[in-house]
């Protein structure tokens, strides 16, 4: 099946498409929290070790530039690259540096407010599309990239 403007696949029809995702994203996640803090510290000499007394908030600020840069341009993490997972917009496409920003930004915001990323979690296990709570408001999806080829 290919992608068109018509909207995200049906997990009914074409479930090879969200088939492990929540899983893969589980994986990607932890991959990308590995880069980040490697950036994190690689980092922080270029200012002058000033980091190191708010690095939480470095830290927040490097994964939001990582995973909005990330995903404006390829629609998916390094980590989602490597574990070959998407994500995908409303209308099947992938998502543009707007809806990336927001992406992130729901993201972020889970992170800050730890119940929210635990019920973005359970979603991704209990939805039919493995939507997290970003996702679901946003009508975003992650898919499969083998499914799309």
């Amino acid at each position: 099946m290919t992608m068109t403007a018509i909207g995200l696949p049906d997990p009914l029809r074409h479930s090879e498409f969200y088939r492990d995702t929540a899983w893969k994203r589980l994986f990607a996640w932890v991959l990308d929290v590995i880069a980040i803090t490697i950036l994190s510290i690689v980092l922080t000499p270029l200012t002058l070790f000033t980091s190191i007394f708010f690095f939480p908030l470095f830290y927040l600020c490097v994964g939001f530039a990582y995973r909005w840069a990330t995903i404006s341009r390829w629609s998916a993490t390094p980590g989602m690259r490597l574990m070959s997972v998407e994500l995908r917009d409303a209308r099947g496409g992938p998502l543009d540096s707007g809806l990336a920003f927001l992406h992130t930004a729901g993201h972020t915001a889970a992170i800050c407010i730890f119940p929210l990323i635990l019920m973005s979690g359970a979603m991704m296990w209990g939805t039919s599309r493995g939507q997290g709570l970003s996702d679901m408001v946003l009508g975003t999806a992650a898919i499969n990239r083998a499914a799309i080829d």
